[in-house]
């Protein structure tokens, strides 16, 4: 188990005190994909580096399985950072070595020979869909490719905890996922403690078990991800949660909306927002069917899986048309049914 208790980090600079961590207190159990989230300057990168001893706090404790990493030195400080490894946004690679010797390099200074290196490193590369780009060097690599090698250098000393700083702030979509799915993959094979670092939520929701929300330097909200993405407590949550999956902003919506606010300055476009079940119940049917005189237009739908197996969350864009009376009705329907309702703009 990782635990922060009641950290502060204070640098001085010329300009005077920076808090750049206060009284930030988190337990992140083994095994678990814990993700901490925050705009640059937030203080997340400041609290993880604590977590390997490049920072010492200025008050606080970490500890990691009982041990106070803060007040470790000298060779006990290098033996417990083999046991964490790091990923890194701009991939951080040796450009004159190939992948193998890329995933090879943390073990240099380790007792294995050098035929059990390249084994290992082999095996790492293979683990991370590499097995025919070992000679290959990283300016011939893809972006992706360059993370993964990143990834399998990390694992070369069988750490016990990874940690992702922004690991996939430089990819596109489609190859975020793919390395979302290979830090999946190697959580649930290899049972790492795996710690991320982002300012993209699509990240949290996709892999996180629990997600941690800093400002300031401060902790501000906290908890299981299907908790954080289906009732945000704080304006800064809400805004990150909204990023990922409220799509009422996107041009298309705002250009649709405009449009049929002016055909039909008498209906209703209304947001729905489903969660967990609610995803797989057919609400919307049973609306319908309680209302025939209502007429309804399907604007826009998702549906976004949770990362911590705790369900999904569904948002449906609709337009009502027909009796004020009627849809004022429906409304009050789908409130029953436990589905979060706004009206986007009145006719």
């Amino acid at each position: 188990m990782i635990e922060f208790k009641n950290i502060s980090k204070t640098f001085q600079t010329k300009e005077g005190e920076v808090k750049a961590v206060q009284d930030v207190s988190l337990k992140i159990n083994s095994g678990e994909v814990y993700g901490i989230v925050g705009f640059s300057g937030a203080g997340k990168s400041t609290l993880v580096r604590m977590l390997n001893g490049l920072e010492t706090p200025t008050s606080g404790e970490v500890l990691i399985d009982g041990t106070r990493i803060d007040q470790l030195s000298g060779e006990k400080l290098r033996t417990q950072r083999k046991k964490i490894g790091m990923i890194f946004q701009h991939f951080n690679l040796l450009w004159s070595r190939t992948v193998i010797e890329n995933i090879m390099f943390p073990l240099e200074l380790s007792k294995l020979s050098k035929k059990e290196r390249l084994e290992k490193a082999q095996k790492l590369a293979e683990l991370v869909g590499l097995g025919d780009r070992l000679h290959s060097y990283p300016a011939q690599l893809s972006g992706g490719q360059k993370q993964r090698v990143g990834i399998a250098r990390a694992l070369a000393n069988d750490p016990d905890i990874l940690i992702s700083d922004e690991a996939t702030s430089a990819l596109d979509p489609q190859t975020t996922d793919e390395v979302l799915e290979l830090l999946d993959k190697i959580n649930q094979q290899m049972n790492l403690t795996i710690v991320i670092i982002t300012h993209e939520m699509h990240v949290i929701r996709r892999l996180a078990n629990s997600v941690a929300v800093m400002e300031d330097g401060k902790l501000i909200e906290k908890g299981p991800v299907s908790q954080v993405f289906t009732a945000p407590q704080e304006e800064l949550t809400k805004r990150f949660v909204n990023s990922e999956v409220d799509q009422s902003q996107t041009p298309d919506i705002q250009k649709i909306t405009a449009d049929l606010i002016k055909k039909y300055p008498n209906g209703k476009i209304i947001s729905l927002k489903f969660h967990g079940d609610q995803v797989k119940l057919p609400i919307v049917t049973e609306m319908i069917r309680e209302f025939p005189n209502l007429t309804m237009s399907i604007l826009e739908g998702s549906i976004h899986q949770i990362g911590d197996q705790q369900g999904a969350i569904g948002t449906l864009f609709v337009q009502l048309l027909g009796d004020a009376h009627e849809i004022e009705e429906a409304l009050n329907f789908l409130n029953k049914m436990r589905v979060e309702t706004k009206v986007i703009n009145n006719g």
